[in-house]
C-alpha cells in the first residue's frame, strides 16, 4: 500500500507538472448579475474568442485562462461589444479586476496589466483631444492640434524608450490618430521599430506580438531604404546597392569601377551554382581584362550557405548577400520576378537585361559593348 501511495502521489505531482501555473482571473462586473463575460486573446491583428463566462448574483466571476504559450498574452475581457478591460497576463499571473460596462477598471496582480491600463488610458485622452481640436472651429484649433499631436508622440516615444523590453511597448507602436494616420508615421520610425523589436526579441523570442513588430520594422526599413534609394537613383542613373561581402565589409554598386557591369540577382540553388561554374566564370575569364565586372547579389537568407558556395566555386567577381530574401527591398526596386536576373549598367546608366540561361546572349552583348 504504501508503494501504490508514493505512485499516485507521484503521478499526481506530474500531472500538476504537465498543467504548468494557472493564470486566473479574479473579477467583478459592477451591478451585472448573471452576465456574460466574453475572454478574448489578441492574435495580433484580431481577436480570438477564448470562452464566456457568466457572473454570479453580486457580478463576480472566476475564469482559469488557458494561455496558448510561455510568452505573455494580450487578454481582454468584454461585456456584449464593448471592452470592459485590458490584461496582458503571463502564466501563473492572478489578477484582480473590478469593471463596469462604461470601460473604466481596475486591475491588481499583474504590473504589465496596470502598465497596458495606463498606455490605453492616455491614448483614449489622446483620441478625444484630437477629435475635439479637429472639430473646433476656433482660430488656433489647427495649431493646437498639431502641438498634441507632436507632444503625443514625443511621450510614446520615451515610453517605448523606457520599456523596450514590456510588450505594452507594441500596442504603443501600432497606435493610430485616425484610418490614415499612424502616430508613428514618420519614415525614419522604423529605426524605432526595429529597436525596440531586438529588445522584445531578447525576452521573448517566440511572442506572436513580438514577429508581428519585427515585421512591421522590416516592411518600414525597406520602404526608409526605397525612398533613400529614389533620392539617390537620378545621381546615378540606377538604384545603388549596399551590402555585405563575404569578409563583413560593406561593397555598394556604384563603387565598381567597370566599362560593363552586370548587376546579378541569383541564390543558391544547385542549378545556378552549375551556371556560375559552367557559364559566368568562363565569361568573367574572358570578358574582365576588357572591362567587365559582376555584382552578384545572393538573397540567400542563409548567410554560411552563401558563403560556403562563394569560397567552394572560387566566384572571382565581386559578391554580396541580402539575407531578407523575399522581403529584400531591392526586389521592388528593380522589378524581380524570378532568380537569377541580371542588368547590365554601362558608364552609370541602366542599358538592359539579359537571358542569364543564355551564355551566348551574354558573349554577344559584351562583344557588342567591350
Amino acid at each position: 500500500m504504501k508503494i501504490v501511495r508514493i505512485l499516485t502521489a507521484a503521478a499526481a505531482a506530474l500531472l500538476l507538472a504537465a498543467c504548468g501555473p494557472k493564470t486566473v482571473i479574479d473579477g467583478t462586473l459592477k451591478d451585472k448579475a448573471d452576465a456574460p463575460v466574453i475572454v478574448k486573446l489578441l492574435d495580433v491583428s484580431k481577436y480570438q474568442v477564448l470562452d464566456t463566462v457568466k457572473t454570479n448574483a453580486s457580478g463576480a466571476f472566476s475564469y482559469n485562462v488557458e494561455l496558448p504559450s510561455e510568452n505573455p498574452e494580450f487578454i481582454y475581457l468584454f461585456y456584449g461589444d464593448r471592452k470592459v478591460a485590458s490584461l496582458l497576463l503571463k502564466p501563473g499571473d492572478r489578477v484582480k479586476v473590478t469593471a463596469d460596462t462604461l470601460g473604466n477598471y481596475s486591475v491588481e496582480g499583474s504590473d504589465e496589466s496596470v502598465l497596458l491600463q495606463n498606455v490605453e488610458n492616455e491614448y483614449a485622452q489622446f483620441l478625444v483631444d484630437m477629435n475635439r481640436f479637429a472639430s473646433s472651429e476656433a482660430p488656433d484649433a489647427n495649431a493646437e492640434l498639431s502641438r498634441r499631436y507632436v507632444d503625443y508622440y514625443r511621450r510614446s516615444t520615451r515610453y517605448v524608450l523606457e520599456h523596450p523590453k514590456s510588450l505594452t511597448a507594441v500596442p504603443v507602436l501600432f497606435q493610430r490618430v485616425n484610418e490614415n494616420l499612424a502616430v508613428f508615421d514618420q519614415p525614419t520610425d522604423g529605426i524605432l521599430f526595429q529597436s525596440i523589436s531586438d529588445s522584445l526579441k531578447t525576452v521573448y523570442p517566440d511572442s506572436r506580438y513580438v514577429k508581428a513588430l519585427a515585421k512591421e520594422a522590416s516592411r518600414r526599413n525597406n520602404a526608409l531604404e526605397i525612398g533613400h534609394a529614389l533620392e539617390t537613383a537620378g545621381e546615378i542613373g540606377y538604384f545603388d546597392i549596399d551590402l555585405p561581402t563575404t569578409d563583413g565589409s560593406r561593397k555598394k554598386l556604384s563603387e565598381v569601377d567597370a566599362k560593363v557591369v552586370m548587376l546579378y540577382f541569383w541564390a543558391t540553388t544547385a542549378e545556378q551554382k552549375m551556371f556560375n561554374m559552367d557559364a559566368l566564370i568562363p565569361l568573367y575569364d574572358e570578358f574582365h581584362g576588357r572591362g567587365f565586372e559582376i555584382y552578384a547579389v545572393s538573397l540567400d537568407v542563409d548567410k554560411t550557405a552563401w558563403g560556403s558556395a562563394v569560397r567552394n566555386q572560387q566566384l572571382p567577381w565581386v559578391n554580396v548577400c541580402d539575407t531578407r530574401g523575399n522581403t529584400s527591398p531591392y526586389i521592388g526596386m528593380y522589378g524581380l520576378t524570378s532568380l537569377p536576373t541580371a542588368y547590365f549598367l554601362v558608364n552609370g546608366e541602366l542599358d538592359g537585361t539579359a537571358n542569364v540561361t543564355d551564355a551566348a546572349s551574354i558573349r554577344k552583348y559584351l562583344n557588342s559593348r567591350l
